[in-house]
């Protein structure tokens, strides 16, 4: 046999593009309040709660109940992404990849939104009139310490009973974000004797995604300082997210570049925290 005969080895290449590992868009949208928004920046009017008060004389004036009116910012935010296809390559791959960059591009832009919804939790809200009083989490009374440790069953109802205790009412779905650190935390500090262990074994299997009323929403874009990470509990109407349009997406030639495609998306996105009420942090040790 020919020592020369590896000059006719071929390779095969098989057909279709794989998309590598990652999240796939926002997990986070559906989980908060969403609005289409037509301007820069829109406002959220509010009315804080009142009390009744008792009848003690007969014939008496009426009291007037003044209400507090209360006011929102939520500003959008404009992300894009391009990426080009050289005619020359196009010719040359045996796969086209106009349309695994499209969903590329789009899983990029969910992923935008989420990043933006998380930095938003603890972020300072802007109130007022104009929007220009900034208000700040409040970490006194809405933050369940980390402890030294990850997260465990007490500090999940540490948290639960912080929104239960403000009179969240009962049918607003509450969520919680975490990593696969926290959900490994939990299934850790739980004793396999104890109640909560199956329940919890339940939700690291991925046959259920709710524990203690709170639905477990896994995302790896939580926000830390290389020690402690935050963990978002809420509920529903506490965060709001606003877009417009929510993604624009265009395909076509590039004249300066030699006419190569230009696979472009963007979209304008804003969050803001609604009611501090309705959201706890959970510090989390890593």
């Amino acid at each position: 046999m020919s020592d020369l005969i590896t000059t006719a080895f071929v390779n095969e290449y098989k057909m279709g593009v794989q998309l590598l590992a990652q999240q796939e868009g926002s997990v986070l949208r559906d989980a908060v309040r969403y609005e289409t928004q037509n301007a820069e920046s829109d406002f959220y009017d509010q009315i804080a709660s009142t009390a009744a008060i008792e009848v003690t004389t007969r014939h008496g004036d009426t009291p007037l109940v003044n209400s507090e009116h209360r006011r929102r910012r939520n500003q959008l935010r404009f992300f894009d992404w391009a990426d080009l296809i050289d005619k020359k390559d196009k010719i040359q791959l045996i796969n086209d990849p106009q349309g695994p960059y499209v969903q590329n591009a789009g899983f990029a832009m969910g992923r935008a939104l989420d990043t933006v919804i998380i930095q938003a939790f603890f972020a300072a809200a802007y109130t007022g009139k104009t929007g220009s009083t900034s208000t700040a989490f409040p970490t006194s009374t809405h933050q369940v310490a980390s402890g030294s440790v990850g997260l465990t069953v007490a500090k999940l109802r540490a948290a639960r009973k912080i929104l239960r205790s403000r009179n969240i009412p009962k049918n607003e779905p509450l969520f919680i974000a975490v990593t696969a650190t926290e959900i490994d935390d939990l299934l850790g500090t739980t004793e396999v004797t104890s109640v909560d262990y199956n329940n919890v074994k339940a939700l690291v299997d991925g046959n259920v995604d709710t524990f203690m009323g709170l639905k477990f929403i896994h995302t790896e874009l939580l926000e830390d300082d290389a020690t402690t990470r935050s963990v978002p509990v809420w509920a529903k109407n506490g965060m709001l997210v606003a877009a417009n349009p929510e993604m624009e997406v265009d395909i076509g030639p590039r004249r300066d570049k030699r006419n190569s495609i230009q696979v472009y998306v963007s979209g304008n996105f804003g969050a803001t925290r609604m009611d501090e009420d309705r959201v706890v942090n959970i510090l989390c040790t890593l």
